[in-house]
């Protein structure tokens, strides 16, 4: 049931999408013209990262509501509904011109995928559906992917006047061109979460140089910079020192997708909880490595019991210079 409005721990602003996956039966087959592959049954799921972060801070046990964009379609009520049962405020924002975004996800053995998306409604966001008067809230975290520049700066401008503290993990897009769409989003803003490609773009540094790539990100963010970098770890820096871990063993890998969403969410969420980066650090892993378990990119997002109560999410080796 959805949650009454108010203010809330957290408010996530991007993308809502039905996922469709298609498991592939063979890890030889190469998406091409003229290609032909069998499948298994397909599933269907709701993701985008404005619900795939919402769900992580809801599990944890954060007041939480979700901004995005639908289609006046049977997808776009789907999603709505399974965000609402997952006790998040929907505004979901209802576009009769674009159909519900879509993205059909050919799924290999390994977990690797191949991604066929139709962003429709959900890459667009008119500053008119934005709710400033409603935006009341101790964080809200921004997943723009092509959200107008324009328009996610007016919502960290607002942010910023009222005191709301902003973590951004911004698209391929916002990095392109050395950064040219961030640079005037990240001086107001206190946590960045980008991956090793992005930060190289953005720095245009060589990415295997995490000092200078963090000696520029920490001159651009007076705050937090993450760094992802899939199944070798992730680096954050404070603006002091940079911690760096691996991450933890998984048990069997269904699908990276919604890896990235759920490492984000669960660093914000941790750090919301204990202002703890090595804390923050576990969460996120733990969350990363507990959705890449199950088909469907938010499904295996832990809840705050889940990550504190079992054994395996304890034990994190973190290292700081």
């Amino acid at each position: 049931m959805e949650r009454e409005e108010g203010v809330f721990d957290v408010i996530t602003i991007g993308t809502a999408t039905q996922d469709v996956f298609y498991p592939l039966t063979s890890d030889s087959f190469k998406f091409e013209k003229g290609a032909k592959a069998e499948v298994g049954a397909p599933q269907c799921f709701v993701g985008g990262g404005a619900v795939n972060a919402a769900v992580t801070f809801a599990r944890q046990g954060f007041k939480t509501a979700a901004l995005f964009r639908v289609g006046t379609d049977s997808a776009g009520e789907s999603i709505t509904r399974a965000v609402e049962k997952e006790g998040i405020t929907a505004w979901a924002h209802a576009d009769a011109r674009e159909a519900t975004g879509q993205s059909a996800i050919l799924l290999y053995p390994d977990g690797e995928r191949t991604v066929l998306a139709h962003r429709g409604a959900a890459d667009s966001l008119p500053l008119k559906d934005v709710p400033f008067a409603k935006l009341a809230a101790k964080w809200v975290y921004i997943t723009p992917s092509h959200i107008d520049a324009a328009v996610t700066e007016a919502i960290i401008d607002h942010c910023y006047a009222q005191g709301i503290l902003v973590a951004l993990n911004p698209s391929a897009a916002y990095c392109a061109n050395r950064g040219a769409l961030l640079r005037p989003l990240v001086s107001k803003i206190k946590l960045l979460l980008v991956n090793r490609e992005e930060a190289a773009i953005i720095t245009g540094i060589a990415p295997t140089k995490e000092q200078e790539i963090f000696k520029y990100l920490d001159e651009l963010v007076d705050g937090i910079c993450v760094m992802t970098d899939g199944p070798r770890g992730v680096h954050v820096s404070d603006g002091n020192r940079i911690y760096q871990a691996g991450i933890f063993a998984d048990k069997n890998v269904v699908s990276r997708t919604g890896a990235g969403d759920a490492f984000g969410s669960g660093f914000v969420a941790g750090f919301i909880r204990k202002e703890d980066i090595a804390y923050a650090m576990r969460l996120a892993s733990a969350n990363a490595t507990s959705v890449t378990e199950h088909l469907g990119a938010h499904v295996g997002a832990l809840t705050r019991t889940q990550f504190e109560k079992d054994a395996r999410w304890k034990l994190f080796k973190i290292k700081n210079g």
